[in-house]
């Protein structure tokens, strides 16, 4: 190649200076100088091989950059008129594989144009490799980070708390964790290093961790279906088992309840993640079921009169969602009548306030309508099955 090129340059010389003796020129002399140089073997090859692969690396690095630059300029345009942020959060994710793609790429195709011993392809191969996974893996622990902001954002600012405070840094972490030890894996496995003892180290040392943080696990994991699932939050009222009180907080451990005698109960994650919890703040509203007893000797359109006043109290109370008043039962003591009401709201104090109210305006109107409720009262009735009297102690003395 150099040769064929000497001739060139010694002709193109000679063309233009025909006065100089038809003899080796002092170009061609130089030229022979430096071929003479590059062919000059360094480990077994000549010099011009490695400074040709010098230049493919660098027009390689150049190539990346541009089209990195031209990939990320055009995309950022576009994702600029778009109103989502992921679009952008994953152009700017793409900046780094694609110059490092890219330069691997080129790199390969030019290095592959020479006949290096195979012990150096070996080397390349597996250097280009290990390249590759480093740029991915590297992407992949970047990504965690505006992914898991980008979730965050989806939830409540109740939310936020627990999740920056406990979960946030733990499932960042684990993720990330996760990521390198999949990816020296997989790397070690494709440059051919044997990785099935590393595997069976590290699940023996899996059984052994998991064995003795076996309660520590469940706890995190029930801290993290609390939290995905969101059966309660902090300030609701929750009853499951014993346990009726105000969630005030949730760890990654244990979940603290402050009951309605205002001890503080803390209750393992894992109980709580497998118990049947009702959550009393979220219910729309507030039921209660009434039985008014009436006294027998009421007359039948005072009965008529009772239920209507019971339905005018109640539906004309503006907190009232829904109200159902029936007579329903001849009790031991008293005629029944029964309301079943529901409140509009959950705050109990309201609901007690207005119930007072209600309860006064029922007691009012009934007192001024002449109907009397019934009280517990039993009358006995005694049989004389022979005659007998009490004498006079004067008439039998």
């Amino acid at each position: 190649m150099f040769s064929g090129l000497a001739a060139i340059c010694s002709r193109v010389v000679n063309a233009a200076t025909p006065e100089i003796d038809s003899g080796p020129s002092s170009f061609e002399s130089a030229f022979g100088h430096v071929r003479s140089a590059l062919e000059t073997k360094l480990f077994g090859e000549p010099l011009w091989k490695y400074l040709a692969s010098v230049a493919f690396i660098i027009i390689a690095l150049w190539g990346a950059r541009v089209l990195d630059w031209l990939v990320t300029h055009r995309l950022k345009r576009w994702a600029e008129k778009t109103h989502t942020r992921l679009d952008d959060l994953i152009i700017e994710l793409l900046r780094g594989p694609v110059k490092v793609v890219t330069f691997v790429i080129l790199l390969h195709v030019g290095l592959r144009l020479f006949a290096w011993p195979p012990w150096v392809q070996d080397y390349l191969s597996k250097g280009l490799k290990v390249l590759v996974a480093w740029s991915i893996t590297y992407v992949l622990v970047k990504a965690v980070d505006p992914i898991l902001n980008y979730w965050r954002t989806s939830f409540k600012p109740e939310d936020e708390k627990l999740l920056d405070s406990h979960l946030l840094p733990l499932i960042r972490k684990s993720i990330k964790t996760l990521i390198v030890i999949l990816a020296v894996l997989f790397t070690s496995q494709n440059l051919g290093l044997n990785i099935t003892s590393l595997l069976a180290g590290l699940s023996v040392g899996g059984l052994a961790l998991g064995l003795a943080a076996q309660d520590t696990v469940a706890n995190v994991l029930g801290a993290i279906a609390i939290f995905l699932d969101k059966p309660f939050r902090v300030g609701d009222r929750i009853q499951f088992e014993n346990v009726d009180g105000v969630v005030e907080s949730i760890g990654l451990r244990s979940t603290r309840i402050r009951n309605l005698d205002g001890h503080l109960v803390t209750v393992p994650n894992k109980t709580v993640g497998n118990a049947t919890i009702v959550n009393v703040s979220r219910r729309p509203h507030i039921r209660t079921i009434m039985d008014i007893g009436i006294t027998y000797d009421t007359p039948p359109n005072k009965v008529q009169l009772a239920l209507e006043i019971l339905e005018k109290v109640f539906r004309e109370h503006p907190m009232t969602s829904d109200v159902i008043v029936s007579f329903t039962q001849f009790a031991d003591s008293s005629l029944n009548l029964k309301v079943i009401h529901w409140w509009k709201g959950t705050d109990y104090r309201a609901y007690m306030a207005g119930m007072r109210e209600l309860n006064l305006q029922i007691k009012e109107r009934f007192d001024a309508a002449g109907l009397s409720f019934a009280f517990p009262t039993r009358t006995l009735y005694v049989k004389q099955d022979s005659s007998w009297r009490v004498e006079n102690a004067a008439t039998s003395s």
